[in-house]
């Protein structure tokens, strides 16, 4: 989509659709009361007649007035001064209703927002913009893109422009990555292998000279001793690999932020098998390594001059005579032994030795992303992914990015009173707790792994798809991660 940043004049300015605001006594922003007046205060009129709902983000299309522009969206804005959540809820509903004509202006911009500058306004706009554009069109024959490529934000003033292009950059971007990552996510699991995804970061290298990708595969992995991880892939036909994409864009000397996705592309449970009803769901079990390709897409956008390492431990987990079976134990690249007590807790054993191999690389910090427990759904529903963190620091890093940009993540317990419950009779570990507190003791598992580095952990089993009539990936936490890499 092209966005642009413009001082414009509503009364002149042609569009298929303005987007302007409407407080709760229906008194119109500044651009609205411009437009009001050019149609005779129509747009007041039909206000009165109460259409418009009262809360927040609520929207009202008016069709056919006089001017220039074609349509007119309102929008609810609530109070006079209204909080970050309201405001991301406009941008976002008011991106659903015009992402179906050609083009839009938004006056938005002009509303002030509690704690807020123009350009994060603007980033807010954009991001909603690219979000709501999305649809996967692979596997349908009729399906079309929406229509929706030409969308520019309104600054009253000639000084609000450089701010509010600087926003419309960043949000662009990370709807940019985020809707790479539900491409990936929305991909049946016979298209999306770990060999495609071992493609798609070939040629995403080959675009870009700040990128480069290098891929380990089956033999390579068992010249380093990563046991753990090819135990789940050993009942699937569909080989293994690692991908590592290296951007490049910080000196040579700069540590680089390492990113590891799980990237089970389907996951079966293997023997551990799961039951039949939404099993076509665990497509969206590579929603980490997704967010991966996301992140390093947006970065490529960007240009930001900081090193960083995308790590994507693909595989397929699937049961046959070749499966590994509950009770047997594998050596980790670590060294460390594993009773693997359940098949289904795979994401786990790949990315013990992906984050083992993340050491390689000298990273200030390593942050895994993994679709990784059902408790943590049960823990923290859908709204927010999981943190788990070694390193306080980072931790409120990224909630803070993740406040920012309304993809929030919670802080979980990371307790030494957690680690007994992995403790195994035979192995230096089995790879699964008791029932309670599953996504805490998954947590601790991977944190055995991290001792050498600041680490964080995000389960994003809760916040990865949505299910149900709306079914979908969601690229989430892909605008977390990005606006985390930008404070580094």
């Amino acid at each position: 989509m092209q966005f642009s940043a413009k001082v414009l004049d509503i009364s002149k300015q042609r569009t298929a659709c303005s987007i302007i605001s409407a407080d709760v006594k229906n008194s119109l922003s500044h651009s609205g009361k411009s437009l009001d007046k050019l149609t005779g205060g129509m747009i007041g009129k039909i206000l009165k007649r109460g259409d418009l709902g009262t809360k927040p983000g609520s929207t009202q299309l008016i069709d056919l007035i006089e001017g220039p522009s074609d349509r007119v969206l309102v929008v609810r804005a609530g109070k006079s001064s209204l909080t970050q959540a309201e405001f991301r809820k406009m941008a976002m509903n008011s991106a659903t209703a015009v992402k179906k004509f050609k083009d839009a202006v938004s006056y938005l911009c002009e509303l002030d927002v509690d704690g807020a500058d123009k350009s994060w306004q603007a980033q807010q706009i954009a991001l909603a913009a690219g979000l709501a554009t999305y649809r996967f069109t692979q596997c349908q024959t009729d399906a079309k893109p929406y229509p929706l490529t030409k969308f520019a934000v309104h600054a009253l003033e000639r000084k609000q422009l450089k701010p509010i292009q600087a926003g419309i950059e960043v949000g662009a971007a990370q709807a940019v990555g985020s809707n790479v990552a539900r491409e990936l996510g929305d991909m049946p699991g016979n298209f999306c292998t770990p060999n495609y995804l071992a493609s798609e970061a070939r040629a995403l290298a080959k675009k870009h000279t700040k990128l480069s990708t290098s891929v380990l595969d089956e033999k390579k992995m068992k010249a380093l001793g990563m046991g753990a991880f090819l135990s789940v892939s050993k009942g699937s036909d569909q080989p293994p690999a690692l991908i590592a994409m290296n951007y490049k864009g910080g000196k040579a000397s700069d540590k680089p932020v390492v990113l590891v996705g799980k990237g089970i592309t389907f996951d079966s449970g293997g023997i551990s098998i799961k039951p039949g009803q939404s099993m076509d769901e665990m497509k969206y079990d590579m929603g980490g390594a997704a967010s991966v390709f996301g992140v390093m897409n947006a970065l490529l956008e960007l240009q930001p001059a900081i090193n960083v390492v995308g790590l994507v431990a693909a595989a397929e987990n699937m049961p046959s005579g070749g499966a590994s079976k509950p009770g047997d134990i594998v050596t980790s690249m670590s060294g460390k032994t594993i009773e693997i007590l359940n098949t289904d807790a795979e994401g786990r054993l790949v990315l013990c030795d992906a984050l083992t191999y993340a050491g390689k690389f000298k990273p200030r910090a390593v942050i895994d992303i993994a679709t990784l427990t059902g408790a943590c759904v049960i823990a923290l529903g859908h709204h927010a992914s999981g943190l788990y963190a070694n390193n306080e620091k980072l931790a409120k890093e990224l909630i803070k990015a993740g406040e920012t940009t309304g993809d929030r993540a919670w802080q979980m317990p990371l307790w030494d009173e957690y680690q007994p419950s992995l403790d195994s009779n035979f192995a230096d570990m089995q790879n699964i707790g008791g029932r309670e507190a599953g996504s805490v003791t998954a947590a601790c598992f991977l944190s055995r792994f991290t001792k050498d580095y600041n680490w964080a952990h995000m389960d994003i089993a809760g916040s990865a798809w949505k299910s149900g009539a709306a079914k979908g990936a969601t690229g989430r936490p892909v605008p977390l991660l990005v606006e985390y890499l930008l404070g580094k």
